[in-house]
């Protein structure tokens, strides 16, 4: 789907679900010496995509319904604006209090979902966005359906998609390298 610019400009805050979002929905658990252990595998391109999205001024949250060290800590290294883990999977209180706290509109965010405790959020933003992987009933619901799926690359393809419909793509990405291209970076 290619997003209206109109639609895509209006956009000011994305939020995002973990598993099946921002990973394959796959959970690792085990145990070490009787402490639980919990691991889950990112994709290093969706990390990149959070990354231009802030640098492009869009605040990056993200609504978990499950509570996980995990998430937690891939929360902190890609700087993402806000974190709620709710194991109940009572995600749309916690999404509306970040808009509140945000002063966004429903009308100027973007969700990411992939199944069913994602839809109370998916059915009050402006652009509710599947991933490739979305159950059927989600995937019906969206405005946009992505191709990849969570944890293989939705979330970038998701970013770039937004950001070209900006007409922000290319500064963002260029900015990125140049940025990393310095001289003074380099030679420490």
């Amino acid at each position: 789907m290619r997003l209206e610019r109109a639609l895509a400009k209006r956009i000011r805050l994305v939020g995002l679900d973990v598993d099946g979002v921002l990973t394959d929905g796959g959970i690792y658990l085990g145990a070490m010496e009787g402490t639980p252990l919990e691991f889950k595998r990112y994709d290093i391109q969706d990390g990149l995509g959070i990354f231009l999205l802030r640098s492009a001024g869009i605040k990056v949250v993200i609504v978990t319904g499950r509570v996980s060290e995990s998430v937690r800590l891939r929360a902190r290294e890609l700087e993402v604006d806000d974190l709620a883990q709710d194991p109940q999977a009572q995600k749309l209180p916690a999404f509306l209090a970040m808009l509140a706290r945000f002063g966004i509109a429903e009308s100027e965010a973007a969700f990411v979902g992939d199944d069913f405790p994602d839809l109370a959020v998916l059915r009050r933003v402006g652009l509710p966005v599947a991933v490739g992987n979305a159950v059927p009933e989600v995937s019906a619901e969206c405005a946009m359906r992505l191709e990849r799926s969570g944890g293989a690359g939705a979330v970038r393809e998701f970013a770039e998609a937004l950001l070209r419909a900006r007409g922000e793509w290319e500064q963002t990405w260029q900015r990125y390298v140049t940025e990393r291209s310095s001289p003074a970076l380099a030679a420490r």
